[in-house]
């Protein structure tokens, strides 16, 4: 006999987004606008680090992805605020009576720096999410020179979140 989820205490969901450099002078990193030379090409505000935790929640819920619950054929969500969108998966995840335990995100780019804004990327999520700082990690790697990320075509984001019973 199989056991039903509903006895589980946890879920574990993982994400990843990526999107390529565009005409712009920031991006959105973790809900933290970042200066820097280029924009991201995205329908929304290209905020891979918030795009990737929406998916690792999602993904724990057994609900899809970011695409199935924000399409980009749906203009609502044209230039939409990745942080509205976190908080909607979270508000998907309390509705069936699951909590976020904790959620670790690795933000993969060659530019611009993470480090220096990654608390209050932190932040803005913990926010969001309705937990403590302690309960969101957010860090950053580069490919070495490898790859789209390494020649800085764009930016890459995986997230791994935990759902606790709420």
């Amino acid at each position: 006999m199989t056991e039903s989820s509903a006895t589980v205490p946890f879920r574990i969901g993982q994400g990843f987004d990526v999107h390529a450099f565009g005409e712009g002078d920031h991006v959105m990193l973790g809900g933290v606008r970042v200066p820097h030379d280029r924009g991201m090409v995205a329908h929304s505000d290209g905020d891979v680090a918030l795009h990737a935790l929406c998916d690792a929640i999602l993904g724990a819920l057994a609900l899809g992805d970011i695409g199935v619950h924000f399409p980009p054929s749906d203009e609502r969500w044209r230039g939409a605020d990745s942080l509205g969108l976190l908080r909607h998966c979270v508000a998907l995840a309390a509705e069936r009576g699951w909590r976020l335990g904790n959620a670790d995100v690795t933000v993969v780019c060659e530019r611009p720096k993470v480090g220096p804004h990654a608390l209050s990327m932190r932040e803005r999520i913990a926010e969001a999410c309705g937990v403590a700082l302690d309960a969101i990690s957010v860090k950053a790697t580069t490919s070495e020179k490898l790859g789209f990320t390494g020649r800085g075509e764009g930016i890459a984001a995986q997230a791994v979140a935990l759902l606790v019973k709420a």
